[in-house]
């Protein structure tokens, strides 16, 4: 496990110095070339590399044990760098669409022959780190992984919009790139920071079907019934789960112990870290349902 970790820490430590490069050439080049369409890709490559470096940060980070302070561990802290890095590219994006937009109305001239040149070194850095995280078995490198190839395909069609441009002069391809770029950027991100927010929401598991559960758990023996059954998921990776089973009055201890175990064999191949299991025999309260005594006296004091 601790080999693993690091190699996917070298890993992620590789493409996030490759793309911090990258984004230095992009902007300069940007600037050289005058082409709006290379500044809207610096943008996202650096919400990238700033996802890398957070990646990077956090898969080191993963390892460290739940404390007194976070009792669940630091997973989440991945949450929200994800949040972080989509608010800060929602923002970007909108200023981009702005400036290619005029340039639809007034295009600018544009170095075609220097666009061609950094989007071949584009396709080239970005389809390299692509592949060195592809083999990843981390959910880190598989993310990142991704998002290198979203840039990879971008740089692609900077490729063909620069060759283009050099055979017609036409630099409205230029603002068209960039707004297309963008929009395929922000449906990626929307897409993502929603996933966040369920995460933020406590959001059951989008795989997970706690009314398939429940009949499961109704089929265990001695298991007469279920409620509080509860689920949210850590970072999208890692899950918590809790539940009461009611079970039938006079049930020996080896059959809770037995039914327990059964809940754990249901849920541990669906990535639940902590499974928190209350057993009440039937004709028992649950103390979930008692009424708050703090809030009768204060309803009594009104």
């Amino acid at each position: 496990m601790a080999h693993t970790h690091h190699h996917a820490a070298r890993n992620l430590a590789i493409a996030f110095l490759v793309n911090l490069a990258f984004v230095l050439i992009e902007i300069a080049g940007g600037l050289w070339t005058n082409s709006v369409a290379i500044l809207t890709d610096a943008l996202h490559d650096g919400g990238d590399c700033l996802s890398l470096g957070m990646a990077w940060y956090l898969q080191r980070l993963s390892s460290r044990q739940a404390n007194a302070r976070f009792t669940y561990g630091y997973r989440r802290f991945s949450s929200l760098g994800a949040l972080t890095t989509g608010v800060v590219l929602l923002i970007g994006l909108v200023v981009v669409v702005w400036s290619a937009a005029s340039r639809l109305q007034d295009p600018q001239p544009v170095n075609a022959e220097g666009v061609l040149g950094l989007a071949i070194l584009g396709v080239a850095m970005n389809g390299g780190a692509a592949w060195l995280l592809s083999g990843g078995t981390s959910l880190n490198e598989k993310v990142a992984s991704w998002h290198l190839l979203e840039d990879t395909l971008g740089w692609i069609a900077v490729l063909v919009g620069s060759g283009i441009m050099l055979v017609t002069d036409s630099y409205l391809i230029d603002p068209l790139l960039a707004i297309g770029i963008s929009c395929f950027v922000l449906w990626n991100v929307v897409r993502n920071l929603y996933q966040v927010g369920l995460v933020f929401l406590q959001g059951a598991p989008p795989e997970f079907d706690p009314a398939a559960l429940d009949e499961q758990l109704l089929q265990i023996p001695g298991v007469i019934d279920t409620h509080h059954t509860h689920t949210w998921t850590l970072d999208g990776e890692r899950h918590v789960f809790s539940t009461h089973l009611v079970m039938q009055a006079g049930t020996a201890r080896d059959e809770i112990v037995a039914a327990k175990r059964e809940v754990h064999q249901m849920l541990k191949s669906q990535a639940f870290d902590h499974v928190t299991i209350e057993v009440e025999l039937e004709g028992e309260s649950c103390w979930a349902e008692q009424p708050d005594e703090h809030a009768a006296d204060d309803h009594d004091h009104d």
